[in-house]
């Protein structure tokens, strides 16, 4: 009654002005993403025939921080995503059901969508011990999301911990934790790693496998390139800063306070994939690690996350232009004198061939050509 009553006043049909918001609300989500106003425009007339994508949504071994970041977009925000844009049909954070009902729920959403419910998966899965570290309603992990995922259209493992083990696999794993596409070995699993992942990438995923029935371009390791593509180093807004050679030395000195390259203090962009300079979270301006004057802890990379030492330097990792950095060791080299004489020679020799080619060039000025009159 009250949309009703406020499109009355602005002299504009209730119909008309559902429509427009919720194409602007299908926009800021494809764009978020990189899709095209044209995919939006589909976006908005899929939905509203009702052909939303069907979301069944796994949880195992995690802290929930993933949902959490879901819970906090506003582009769309969660109430729009999950009443306009898809259909989450199984949730156990987010459900009001529980015990029974929920299992209902599960085998239900299944059911009527075989073939092409988009199944997320959030947390490692434990395989040690039979997988006895983690059980939902008698069964474990393992076995759930086996059955689950063999009648899936679209599968996202999201955040570190479901794509390859996150914190549950740091040494010395006690619980065998793994990964959604270890587990589901021959099958394409999307992976968007980040502790905890964007949202905005899973929405994008999601939008394109809904819209146009097709998923992203993915790396090797399954991750989408649109948001995966590139280092974190390569988009950072402190480069300019590690291109001259300001590094902050410790926390709190004089070069922290001017926002310079975290780079020796443990920053992992330079091998980091993630578009975490370029699309913060929360949509709020600088929520994310360096944003806020940490160094990034690489937490999209297996081989660097709950692995390498906090504050430990990385190799630099497909250096863009200028592809020669300031010393981060020493503040300025020296020139030893074997180098100081042999530059000597080198000059000199160069100067003596420029003197004697004057030389000749002149007396051949000075010579009769014989055609002269």
């Amino acid at each position: 009654m009250e949309l009703w009553e406020m499109n009355q006043e602005e002299g504009q049909p209730a119909v008309t002005r559902d429509r427009r918001d919720f194409l602007k609300v299908c926009t800021m989500a494809a764009a978020a993403v990189g899709l095209s106003g044209a995919v939006a425009e589909q976006m908005a007339e899929a939905a509203a025939k009702g052909l939303k994508p069907s979301v069944i949504w796994l949880h195992f071994q995690e802290c929930t921080g993933c949902t959490e970041s879901l819970l906090r977009t506003s582009h769309p925000d969660l109430a729009e995503l999950i009443l306009s844009l898809v259909s989450l049909d199984y949730h156990e954070t987010l459900f009001a059901a529980a015990g029974h009902q929920a299992e209902a729920a599960l085998k239900k959403a299944m059911v009527d969508n075989a073939g092409k419910y988009v199944l997320v998966i959030e947390g490692a899965i434990p395989e040690k011990e039979g997988g006895i570290y983690c059980k939902i309603g008698g069964r474990t992990a393992v076995e759930i999301v086996n059955e689950v995922a063999a009648k899936a259209g679209a599968i996202i493992a999201i955040g570190s911990c479901a794509s390859w083990g996150g914190i549950p696999s740091a040494d010395p794993n006690p619980t065998g934790a793994t990964g959604a596409p270890m587990i589901l070995k021959g099958k394409t699993v999307v992976t968007i790693p980040g502790c905890p992942a964007n949202p905005h990438n899973l929405l994008g995923v999601v939008l394109q496998y809904a819209v146009l029935g097709t998923l992203p371009k993915l790396d090797d390791k399954g991750r989408p390139l649109f948001a995966y593509g590139r280092t974190i180093h390569e988009h950072c807004p402190r480069r300019a800063h590690f291109d001259a050679g300001r590094f902050v030395q410790k926390f709190g000195d004089e070069a922290h306070r001017q926002g310079f390259c975290l780079y020796k203090t443990g920053c992992k962009g330079p091998a980091t994939h993630a578009n975490c300079s370029t699309l913060h979270f929360a949509e709020v301006i600088d929520a994310w690690p360096i944003g806020i004057g940490h160094p990034c802890f690489g937490c999209t990379e297996q081989t660097l996350a709950f692995r390498k030492p906090l504050h430990d330097t990385v190799d630099i990792d497909r250096p863009t232009p200028p592809d020669t950095y300031a010393p981060i060791k020493s503040p300025q080299g020296n020139v030893g004198a074997v180098a100081t004489g042999t530059l000597g020679l080198i000059a000199g020799a160069l100067l003596g061939a420029g003197y004697m080619a004057s030389k000749k060039l002149g007396a051949d000025e000075e010579q009769p050509t014989g055609k002269e009159k």
